[in-house]
């Protein structure tokens, strides 16, 4: 009876210590990336080398599993692998394991995913919601500025996972890169690992897809442009942490894409790799979007027959103010835009953006056709910054949130009666505004 009992007291002690060997070898993630009707993404980070795959079922028939092809992290990928659920069928809910080194990694939370639905030609599109926001700094004290830390209220990821949305959409400057990060490749992969890994943020990767473009500080230094000596490497490494199912402009060319999350579509734009330096007014091709992610995303809203045109874009774009990041520096490039949506008569357009520090929603009258809406959305937990009354002369009153803050954007009814409702939502989840769209008056 001593040997049993022995014998069960060594078995239960070696396989605690495999599960905690495991689980030693995970840095971040799990994390749910794009979702489309035959194919999921998968994301996760180890600490060293090491083989990492998904086992995967549907909720409502857990005995038929499915596994994602093995994939070996390295150094030289950041130990981030992409893996894809690619058995799926459309309109599912799924749940997920990790496995490292043949090991199942378990998580104090759920992991789950979904399929996008196949609602076209057969009912009316299903209603959702997704999160957004954008500014998320990390501390890190011996690399922080001396004095009070910039970032904080890291429990807002928290908040927005008990939201439940379907997705999240992170609006840029996602991670903040320092001093000692933006020259070199080994300091650049450094901060996206450090923010990526915060306790925090974990459960929200977990089980709500992400989506991402980026802004300035996680593009380079501040207010960084298409100068930047290390945009390629800043470009690899966006791309190893934030699967996409496509990249627009090629694979050397910016983070532009696309996806559409069942009747709305996402135009998510580039503002750095190819921006003119403020400074610079001597060049004669002063721009912000470059002649042809402009011209592609002209042809692609034209081409869209959504009812709610998202154009998500790291830097505010109706705020006629010439602040140091705004679109209206480039005048000449945001007249062709804005003069291209209303000549092309393009219904529903909604610029969705964030940098400024404080969220506000922009609107834009226009005479003979339906005004524009600029929704700002910032900052999640980097440093507040209260506007100045001149700093945009078109902000609706009684939209200014000048505190860690997300918006919560629903859209359901009919199909040919959508409702774009956007809330905004302090770090505890209190509501600070909420704005009513409908897709009919947006024509």
């Amino acid at each position: 009876m001593r040997n049993t009992v022995l014998t069960a007291f060594c078995f239960v002690l070696l396989m605690s210590l495999q599960v905690h060997a495991q689980t030693t070898l995970l840095q971040s993630g799990p994390m749910v990336g794009y979702s489309d009707m035959k194919e999921v993404a998968l994301w996760v980070q180890t600490t060293q080398d090491a083989k990492v795959k998904c086992m995967y079922w549907e909720k409502d028939a857990p005995q038929k599993k499915f596994s994602t092809e093995e994939i070996t992290t390295t150094k030289n990928t950041a130990f981030t692998a992409t893996l894809k659920a690619d058995q799926v069928s459309p309109g599912k809910k799924y749940t997920y394991e990790l496995y490292i080194n043949g090991k199942n990694v378990k998580r104090p939370y759920p992991l789950e995913f979904q399929t996008q639905t196949l609602w076209q030609w057969r009912t009316d599109p299903p209603e959702f919601t997704f999160a957004t926001g954008s500014c998320t700094y990390i501390n890190e004290t011996d690399v922080d500025r001396p004095g009070k830390p910039y970032g904080g209220d890291y429990d807002i990821f928290t908040t927005i996972y008990q939201q439940k949305p379907d997705f999240m959409l992170w609006l840029g400057d996602n991670t903040y890169l320092r001093e000692v990060d933006w020259n070199t490749r080994s300091g650049i992969m450094h901060r996206y690992t450090h923010t990526r890994s915060t306790p925090e943020m974990q459960p929200l990767l977990g089980s709500v897809h992400n989506y991402a473009t980026w802004d300035d500080h996680d593009f380079g230094p501040n207010n960084a442009n298409r100068s930047f000596w290390n945009k390629n490497i800043t470009l690899e490494a966006f791309k190893l942490f934030w699967p996409s199912a496509n990249y627009v402009l090629g694979e050397k060319a910016g983070v532009t894409s696309t996806f559409q999350w069942n009747d709305v579509q996402f135009f998510l734009v580039d503002d750095r790799y190819f921006k003119t330096p403020n400074e610079n007014f001597v060049s004669s091709d002063r721009t912000l979007l470059g002649k042809e992610q402009l011209q592609w995303l002209v042809d692609a809203l034209i081409s869209s027959d959504a009812p709610f045109k998202i154009v998500a874009i790291g830097c505010q774009v109706l705020n006629p103010a010439k602040l140091d990041d705004s679109y209206t520096y480039y005048q000449e490039e945001k007249d062709y835009l804005l003069k291209a949506i209303q000549e092309a008569k393009i219904p529903g357009v909604i610029f969705l953006d964030g940098d400024r520090h404080h969220s506000s929603l922009t609107k834009l009258e226009r005479p003979g056709t339906y005004p524009l809406y600029d929704i700002t959305i910032s900052p999640l937990t980097a440093g507040v910054y209260t506007p100045k009354a001149d700093e945009n002369a078109l902000m609706i009153p009684g939209t200014l949130v000048a505190e860690h803050n997300f918006a919560l954007i629903n859209v359901k009814g009919p199909r040919t009666d959508r409702t774009l409702t956007i809330r905004v939502l302090n770090t505890k989840g209190k509501e600070m505004w909420t704005q009513e769209l409908k897709a009919k008056e947006l024509k």
